[in-house]
């Protein structure tokens, strides 16, 4: 492990604000605090999802209603929401046209495994923002990776896919691989009871190695690359310029298919990185924030891998077994939210609003780490914003090493202490049609003042 080359504040220094930070989470949050204790009596570690138990201080804060770029807690505590369920409520929470595309298809039925006009319209739409002409929905964006990974696998008769080092593409179990020091594929840190060993499934390489890509494609033996246009989920780390025409050629000259997850990713623009950036990938994913937070997935695909699945995809007698699709898959509730969302939310014009925050916020944690002399960075990728204690890292094994969980909580917990939340994994903000600069502005001065703390 390489030392990290940003300042840190002493070690002693940040326990005792921390401390001082856990007694005033306390004296605001006794109403979580109550409903926590009540929830761990039926719920494993008190939260119905153990995600939600991430946030930092003694306990999670329990949410009473959420609305734009606000959210409201039990105890009355209102916060300027950055976090935005972790890119679901990308559109703003409880946006009004899906609101209302919600209210209506509820009264009129919710799931009956029939097409219906919703279906039709959201298809067109996502060939005409990503490019790929063909497209099937999924209830999660880790249900559209699995599906692809099936759909790859199945088209080139090949069985290993291939990810980047500390990816991020749902919980798909062939991508919870890294590399060791060694260079050996190894689960995942964290990864809970692996189906098999990952290094029969899956090969990883570093982003924006092509050297490795090449030497990794060669034997032949690769159905897919599964790549996140940019890596998110470790921070985010950018592609070197030349990485995305390298891996198309290389995946093409290999008889590989490339998959592309635009599920973090769509905050560069309404058709995603891919669209901003002409990527031409065999298919692409995408989730989370396109239903206006009701679960939603899609997958596109080109003309030529439809042709190879048509058949055993969709009029197979086996079809319902195929390992692809689900019973409320496609339900008519997620294809009006979706209608809704992309048609009247997540527009051009919303775009237009939300990256220039994301810029304002950016300049503003940079101007707070060039008065100090931090030696720390911003990243930016659209809408998407995020502070490093570092330089920018290059790729994933880079990024990971640079993570300092005990800094990333203290900045976290002072910052909701002060209204703001931010997205609990790592230092990353995401701006909705919603968010205002004033919010910007006041996540501005409570990082300068979480800052003034510590130097």
């Amino acid at each position: 492990m390489t030392e990290r080359p940003g300042r840190r504040p002493e070690s002693e220094r940040l326990q005792q604000q921390m401390a001082l930070e856990v007694e005033r989470f306390t004296a605001r949050h006794p109403r979580s605090r109550q409903l926590h204790d009540d929830a761990s009596r039926s719920l494993l570690g008190g939260v119905p999802m153990n995600w939600m138990g991430r946030w930092p201080g003694p306990w999670p804060v329990f949410a009473a209603s959420a609305n734009g770029a606000e959210v409201i807690d039990v105890d009355g505590n209102h916060f300027d929401d950055f976090c935005l369920g972790d890119t679901g409520a990308m559109s703003g929470h409880s946006p009004a046209p899906t609101v209302a595309a919600i209210t209506a298809r509820a009264a009129s039925g919710i799931t009956t495994m029939l097409p219906n006009e919703d279906g039709a319209w959201v298809g067109a739409e996502l060939a005409r923002r990503f490019g790929l002409p063909l497209w099937q929905v999924a209830m999660t964006a880790t249900d559209a990776n699995r599906f692809a990974l099936r759909i790859a696998r199945a088209v080139t008769g090949r069985p290993k896919v291939l990810v980047f080092n500390w990816c991020y593409h749902g919980t798909v179990d062939e991508t919870f691989a890294v590399l060791a020091d060694d260079g050996s594929v190894v689960p995942r840190p964290g990864s809970l009871g692996p189906q098999v060993d990952v290094a029969l499934t899956t090969k990883v390489v570093e982003q924006n190695d092509l050297a490795a890509l090449e030497r990794a494609l060669a034997p032949g033996d690769v159905a897919c690359v599964l790549a996140e246009p940019a890596l998110t989920n470790i921070g985010i780390v950018l592609p070197d310029p030349g990485f995305h025409e390298g891996l198309r050629s290389l995946t093409r000259d290999a008889g590989t298919l490339l998959v592309i997850d635009e599920t973090h990713t769509l905050c560069a623009g309404p058709g995603g990185y891919t669209a901003v950036h002409g990527l031409e990938p065999d298919l692409l994913t995408v989730g989370k924030p396109l239903a206006g937070g009701v679960p939603a997935g899609a997958y596109g695909m080109t003309e030529a891998v439809a042709r190879a699945v048509r058949q055993p995809l969709s009029f197979s007698s086996d079809a319902d077994v195929s390992g692809i699709g689900g019973t409320l898959t496609g339900n008519a509730l997620t294809l009006a939210a979706m209608r809704a969302t992309l048609g009247e939310v997540l527009t051009d014009e919303a775009y237009g609003r939300m990256i220039p925050l994301a810029e304002r916020w950016a300049a503003g944690v940079a101007g707070v780490i060039e008065e100090h002399g931090l030696g720390w960075t911003v990243q930016r990728l659209g809408c998407r914003a995020e502070y490093w204690f570092c330089p920018p890292p290059r790729n994933g094994g880079e990024a990971a090493v640079a993570v300092d969980h005990e800094l990333d909580a203290y900045m976290h917990l002072f910052a909701l202490n002060r209204g703001i939340l931010l997205t609990p994994f790592h230092n990353m903000a995401l701006m909705s049609p919603a968010t205002t600069a004033e919010q910007v502005d006041r996540h501005t001065s409570v990082f300068a003042e979480a800052v003034a703390t510590l130097f």
